[in-house]
């Protein structure tokens, strides 16, 4: 499943493409027919995602509520020929087309046109994001003293913390020395302090380059590619996530592995003992 940047992103290339604009909405699949003629013809005001929900505004108080669930994808393309409609190829549930640029969804866990109640609603179901300003880490914080299941578990429940997905879930335990099977109320408020504002300060990263970073000498270099207005590619990089067995980054000691609630996870058996 995408974790919160990349639908921050997607949002961010549904608003370049076509903000502000009318495009043509259709569902060529067919599952979607009522929900694309309600949105057909009217304006998109614009795009903004919390946490792994994905809200496109439109005219007339209508938002088309998006999650992508584990198989759901969704492009937006420039058109091969501008103002000539490209084909569609395979089960599309919904398209968005204007002169220059088509944006193809495929098999979304959830595809819906919701009114305001229900953005507040869905919204207020899910943890502070710390990729949405002003957010309150409290709350998160409230959530997780107020369990006895693990670190690991909760900091992937959206509900506690949204957008935070499995990599950055690992690799941000790592990085403050945290146990990931530690008990969330054993948690103390500067400790999670300190991996929330890694956290704000991490995945905005993710939304810039469309890639994790979570390694420190690999964010240096790519900011100083960026700087530079040099060409970047990002290494697929990390610390502790599926290195196990490997030496830690850090000691050298042994990565571990372990399934928690379904997911993997890893973590350093020496450094990471913060209980």
């Amino acid at each position: 499943m995408p974790e919160g940047h990349t639908l921050h992103r997607l949002a961010g290339s549904i608003d370049a493409a076509f903000g502000e604009s009318t495009p043509q909405v259709s569902s060529p699949q067919g599952r979607f027919a009522d929900g694309a003629t309600l949105l057909d013809g009217t304006e998109l005001m614009g795009s903004w995602a919390h946490g792994k929900l994905l809200f496109v505004d439109f005219a007339d108080e209508r938002t088309l509520y998006v999650h992508l669930g584990l198989i759901g994808k969704w492009f937006v393309l420039p058109l091969p020929v501008p103002g000539e409609e490209p084909e569609v190829a395979g089960a599309v549930r919904l398209r968005l087309l204007s002169e220059e640029h088509v944006a193809d969804l495929r098999g979304p866990m959830a595809c819906q046109v919701v009114d305001p109640a229900e953005v507040s609603r869905l919204v207020g179901r899910q943890g502070p994001d710390p990729l949405q300003p002003d957010q309150d880490p409290d709350v998160a914080y409230a959530r997780i003293t107020g369990s006895g299941r693990s670190v690991a578990e909760l900091l992937m429940d959206q509900t506690v913390v949204a957008g935070v997905g499995n990599i950055y879930r690992c690799e941000v335990l790592w990085r403050h020395r945290v146990h990931p099977l530690r008990p969330g109320r054993t948690l103390k408020r500067a400790t999670w302090q300190t991996i929330w504002d890694d956290l704000v300060a991490l995945m905005p990263w993710g939304v810039r380059t469309g890639s994790i970073i979570t390694l420190d000498d690999v964010l240096e270099d790519v900011r100083a590619h960026l700087e530079a207005g040099d060409p970047v590619e990002v290494p697929r990089e990390f610390a502790v996530y599926q290195r196990a067995g490997e030496p830690c980054l850090r000691c050298g000691s042994r990565v571990r592995h372990s399934v928690v609630a379904g997911r993997n996870l890893f973590w350093c058996g020496n450094c990471q003992r913060r209980t």
